[in-house]
């Protein structure tokens, strides 16, 4: 059986997308897991807080994206210092594949079939979207088993949701109907009543899809990216660290309640 794929998807940005999609890996690697990062936002907030210098790849997922038939996706992955998690990298170039790819027969599947040949050697793959819904997006969202929505606890980010889970259920109908969403309440602030209402109504609104796992605000996060690390590598010990961990296990969970 193949890679599990996920995408972190959510057209609001600063929302957590970017550190969930390193920290779910890096803690999935840590339970001994295969997984590969893709950086699938121009702005490549993955690639960076790996500690790569986006501008100093001759290929990413940009030219994967144009020169597929050519380019084969093993010239492109790149090993990095956490045990068990590759990187597909980024950069602005990727900002040009939206154009470029609206014009080809089968647009949509691009990402879908590049990730074909390695799915085997992988227990997770994990996309890092733009914060949009656009052609990326869409791409992702086909590709992918599982879609996770990082959604800030504020009550502007509900309003938002509906959104995007308008977009995910056409997907599901025209698209790709094994696509699941679960919801996960990121930059969570214990001290207002405002963040603890917005988590409480989430899981109410949605008791399906939303994880039991809540990702607390802390600058940890940002200094471990400034660090080109992920918290668990970073501050192990730390609260954000044993969220992402707690994360791991419930989507390990997951895929363990949903095989066939």
């Amino acid at each position: 059986m193949g890679a599990v794929i996920y995408s972190v998807s959510n057209q609001k940005g600063g929302v957590g997308k970017t550190t969930t999609s390193l920290c779910l890996g890096a803690a999935l690697a840590e339970q001994g897991r295969r997984v590969l990062l893709v950086d699938f936002d121009p702005q490549a907030g993955l690639t960076t807080s790996l500690g790569f210098n986006p501008d100093e790849f001759e290929r990413t997922v940009y030219d994967l994206l144009l020169n597929g038939d050519t380019l084969k996706i093993d010239q492109v992955i790149q090993a990095v210092r956490t045990t068990g998690l590759d990187l597909v990298p980024a950069n602005l170039d990727l900002a040009g594949a939206e154009g470029e790819l609206i014009g080809e027969i089968g647009w949509d599947r691009t990402l879908k079939e590049l990730l074909v040949p390695i799915q085997d050697r992988y227990d997770f793959i994990l996309i890092d979207c733009p914060p949009s819904l656009g052609v990326l997006t869409t791409n992702a969202l086909i590709a992918a088993d599982r879609v996770i929505i990082p959604v800030q606890s504020e009550y502007l980010a509900l309003k938002g949701l509906k959104q995007l889970n308008d977009i995910i259920a056409k997907v599901k109908r025209k698209a790709n109907n094994r696509l699941r969403a679960r919801i996960l309440r990121t930059m969570h602030d214990t001290r207002t009543l405002h963040s603890r209402e917005v988590v409480e109504e989430l899981a109410k609104v949605f008791p399906e899809e939303v994880y039991r796992t809540v990702i607390k605000r802390t600058v940890r996060f940002a200094d471990a990216a400034l660090a080109g690390q992920s918290i668990l590598s970073y501050a192990g010990r730390s609260e954000g660290a044993q969220a992402y961990r707690d994360l791991a296990l419930e989507v390990l969970k997951d895929e363990e309640t949903t095989k066939p």
